[in-house]
C-alpha cells in the first residue's frame, strides 16, 4: 500500500494596506481557486485596509468581501506571520500574554497576491526572509527595485535594455517651484505620462497634453506618492506584454497586445470591463502579438534579460511599448494581475499547473538559499567576555 503524500499548506496572502488593495483581494481569490485541495491545505490571510491581520476559512469565498465588517464574522481570527523562524507560520498577534506566542499554524509555502505598497515592495518578502519560510515570487531586491519605476529603468538601461527617456519629480520640489516644474514640462513637450514612482495597476497615473493639464496630473500622482517619473508619450506606439516564469533560468511567455478603450489601459481597461473577478483576463487582447517572428524573439530575450538583471525569480510580467519596430521596456511587474494566468493558458498551462510549478520553484530557491552560510563563529564575544569591551579592538569610550 502506497503511503498518501502529505499535503502542503500553503498560505495565500492578499488585500494590504495599498490603493491596489481590491486589486490584490481579486488575484488572491485566483490563485486560491487554481491551487488543488487534494495537493494543498490552503489558508487565507487577508490584510486589511488598515493593515490588520486576518485568517479563517471564510476568507477563501470573494462573496466574503461584500461584507463591510469583514473581521467580524465567524470563523475569522486575527494572525500574523512571525518573523522568528520558530514557529515558521502564523501566530496570534501579541496582545493576550503568553499564551498568544502559541502557534496558530505552521506554514509550508507563503504565496503573496498583494499588489504595490506593502507587499510587491520588498517589505513583504524581507518578514519571509526573516522567518526563514519559502515563498512563490521575486525577492526582497527584485520586488524592491521592480515596484519603483524609476530605480528599475536606471538598472535596466545600465544593461543596455532599451528605455524611455524620464525624469524624477519629488513632491518637495513640486511644492516649493511649481511653476519652475511646469517650465520644464513645457520644454518636453506635450503630450507627456506622469506616473507614481511605486504604484501599479494605472492607478494615478495622468497623461497630460497641456501646462494646466500637467499641473493636475502632478496634484492627484504627488498626492499617492512622494515621488513621480515624467515620460514622454510615445505616440503611436503598441503595448505588448510577455509572462516569465522560473529562478536562474526564466522563460518567457507567448506575447499578448492589449487593445485598449482609451490611449493607454487604465484601471477600468484592466480590472473592470471584462468583469472584476476576472482581473486582466478580462481585458481585450491579442494573443499572439502579431508583431512578426523576428520581433517577438527579441521582446522575449529583452524581458529575460530584464529578469535576470534585478535577480528576478518565480514570476513576473514585462511590458513593453513598440514603434517603428523599436521595443522599449516599459516595466517588470513582480505580481501580475491574476498572475498572468491567460498568457500561460495560451502555452497550454492550466492555472493549477501554473501555481504547482510557482511553488515548486519557491521551494527550490528556498533550497538554494539554504545552501547559504549565515552563520560565522568569530571568538569576538569570548575575547569580550574575558577582557570586557575596551579589551576588543576599534571600540572607544
Amino acid at each position: 500500500m502506497v503511503a498518501a503524500t502529505k499535503k502542503l499548506t500553503v498560505g495565500v496572502i492578499f488585500g494590504s494596506r495599498s490603493v491596489e488593495h481590491d486589486v490584490s483581494v481579486v488575484t488572491g481569490q485566483q490563485i486560491i481557486r487554481a491551487l488543488n485541495p487534494a495537493r494543498y491545505e490552503i489558508v487565507p490571510i487577508y490584510i486589511t485596509r488598515a493593515g490588520k491581520w486576518l485568517t479563517g476559512a471564510p476568507l477563501g469565498d470573494i462573496k466574503t468581501f461584500q461584507n463591510a465588517n469583514v473581521e467580524e464574522l465567524m470563523g475569522i481570527k486575527e494572525g500574523i506571520v512571525s518573523p522568528s523562524t520558530q514557529p515558521q507560520g502564523l501566530i496570534a498577534p501579541p496582545l493576550a500574554g503568553y499564551l498568544s506566542r502559541n502557534s496558530l499554524k505552521k506554514i509550508d509555502v507563503l504565496f503573496p497576491a498583494i499588489h504595490g505598497s506593502h507587499g510587491e515592495d520588498g517589505t513583504l518578502q524581507g518578514l519571509f526572509e526573516l522567518a526563514d519560510i519559502p515563498y512563490v515570487g521575486c525577492g526582497v531586491m527584485a520586488s524592491a527595485v521592480a515596484n519603483d519605476k524609476i530605480t528599475a529603468k536606471a538598472v535596466f538601461k545600465s544593461y543596455g535594455i532599451p528605455v524611455l527617456e524620464h525624469f524624477l519629480v519629488r513632491r518637495s520640489e513640486w511644492k516649493a517651484n511649481r511653476g519652475e516644474v511646469l517650465d520644464l514640462l513645457d520644454d518636453v513637450g506635450y503630450p507627456l505620462f506622469v506616473k507614481p514612482a511605486t504604484l501599479g495597476s494605472s492607478i494615478g497615473i495622468g497623461r497630460p497634453t497641456d501646462r494646466n493639464a500637467a499641473a493636475a496630473a502632478l496634484d492627484v500622482a504627488l498626492n499617492l506618492d512622494r515621488r513621480v517619473m515624467i515620460e514622454h508619450a510615445l505616440e503611436g506606439a503598441i503595448e505588448v506584454n510577455c509572462a516569465l516564469m522560473g529562478n536562474d533560468e526564466p522563460r518567457a511567455s507567448v506575447l499578448e497586445q492589449p487593445i485598449s478603450f482609451e490611449e493607454f489601459l487604465s484601471y477600468d481597461d484592466k480590472y473592470m470591463r471584462g468583469g472584476a473577478s476576472k482581473g486582466m483576463k478580462g481585458a481585450e487582447r491579442k494573443i499572439p502579438a502579431p508583431i512578426g517572428a523576428e520581433l517577438t524573439a527579441q521582446v522575449k530575450a529583452l524581458a529575460v534579460e530584464a529578469f535576470k538583471s534585478i535577480d528576478g525569480r518565480g514570476t513576473a510580467r514585462a511590458d513593453f511599448l513598440i514603434k517603428d519596430g523599436e521595443p522599449y521596456l516599459n516595466e517588470i511587474n513582480t505580481m501580475p494581475g491574476s498572475l498572468a494566468f491567460y498568457l500561460w493558458q495560451a502555452e497550454g498551462m492550466s492555472p493549477s499547473q501554473v501555481v504547482d510549478e510557482l511553488i515548486r520553484l519557491a521551494l527550490e530557491a528556498h533550497a538554494e538559499k539554504r545552501r547559504t552560510l549565515y552563520d560565522y563563529k568569530s571568538g569576538l564575544l569570548a575575547q569580550a567576555s574575558a577582557r570586557g569591551l575596551k579589551g576588543v579592538k576599534g571600540f572607544k569610550k
